[in-house]
């Protein structure tokens, strides 16, 4: 039998990278995943990996920047402020087609707000928070387990596609405690990819290659060539969209669907079942990516049973947006300011909409 291991949201998102390979972590405290910097703090060092505490959110993502144009596996972490502070460089990396992992722990805004659980950074997160036409792939578990599941599969993800992963998380992941499987170790990856910076082409004695040198930058003056690289960049938007992920719960013969991603999916759970036990026929579509959102396999769900739709999120209605483009009919309930919906609130909402 598998052993289980009681840990933070946090410091198993940390353990699950170091056994994911990652050999770079640069990071700057901030509330509510400091945790997962102190984690990496001791843990790489441990390993011979590097771990650097940047000045700033803006250090810490141009570290990633340089870190992963040698092909490395590299990562961040921060939460909503920090997070807005990285998008210039973000937008650079799409740019420049760099793979890494960049985690949310998503807090209350706009502005310093406070430390408590949002999903207020859907938007940012979703349709590329920095400049130019990109957009990125976006997970979001709802567990704790799912967080060390997702962590492998978004390194794999930006090396299949050489573009930066983005995980979803919230305040209420990263502090809590489950127990977890953790994952089988990857050994860091010893032949670098054909495109990565390796010293070819520098004045490097030591360095022997018959390839040319690369070069990695997002900087393109010439107008039809950066039309070029924009198409070939949404190109690959396109073909990551079958990357798609949902789980669907109870929806075979659901009158009304419950929309929900991450930590509030998880309290709709709970007050879905309750709605049940009082007759209200009722089911839950959760996104496991919010970028590429599951068109297909909602549309499939509300084609087949045609229910009543209701959103819900730790936000003012964001996602929400999203599924109006699809799905005209559609319900809300959302709380902001770090407030968690209680199963409560959700059952009543789910009644009121069951009533209409």
């Amino acid at each position: 039998m598998t052993e289980k291991v009681l840990m933070r949201g946090n410091e198993a998102l940390g353990e699950a990278a170091v056994r994911a390979g990652c050999q770079a972590y640069f990071g700057y405290p901030i509330t509510p995943q400091t945790e997962l910097l102190e984690y990496m703090a001791y843990r790489m060092p441990e390993l011979d990996r590097t771990f650097i505490q940047a000045e700033s959110e803006l250090s810490a993502i141009n570290m990633v920047y340089g870190a992963a144009s040698t092909g490395i596996r590299a990562m961040t972490s921060t939460s909503s402020p920090g997070f807005s502070l990285m998008q210039e460089t973000i937008s650079y990396m799409a740019g420049a087609r760099l793979p890494c992992l960049i985690v949310n722990v998503m807090r209350g805004g706009p502005g310093l707000g406070n430390i408590q659980p949002s999903q207020g950074d859907y938007n940012q997160m979703t349709k590329g928070g920095g400049h130019g036409d990109y957009s990125l792939i976006t997970l979001a578990p709802y567990s704790v387990q799912e967080i060390v599941d997702f962590v492998p599969l978004a390194f794999d993800l930006a090396e299949k596609y050489r573009l930066p992963v983005l995980m979803a998380l919230d305040g209420l992941l990263g502090q809590m405690m489950e127990p977890v499987v953790l994952p089988d170790w990857t050994k860091p990856r010893t032949e670098p990819f054909e495109w990565a910076l390796t010293g070819v082409g520098t004045r490097n004695k030591n360095v022997i290659s018959s390839r040319d040198k690369n070069t990695i930058t997002s900087l393109q003056l010439n107008a039809k060539g950066l039309e070029e690289m924009n198409l070939d960049l949404r190109r690959t938007i396109v073909e990551f969209q079958i990357e798609a992920r949902s789980e669907i719960f109870l929806t075979e013969d659901a009158k009304i669907i419950v929309i929900a991603y991450g930590s509030v999916a998880r309290i709709a759970k709970t007050a879905i079942q309750r709605a049940r036990d009082n007759g209200i026929l009722v089911g839950l579509f959760r996104p496991l990516t919010l970028n590429p959102i599951p068109t297909f396999c909602l549309q499939n769900v509300v084609t087949h049973i045609e229910p009543k739709v209701l959103v819900v999120e730790l936000n003012s209605g964001q996602m929400v947006n999203d599924i109006f483009d699809m799905i005209p009919d559609v319900y809300f309930y959302g709380r902001v300011g770090g407030q968690i919906p209680s199963v409560g609130e959700i059952l009543t909402r789910i009644e009121e909409v069951n009533a209409l």
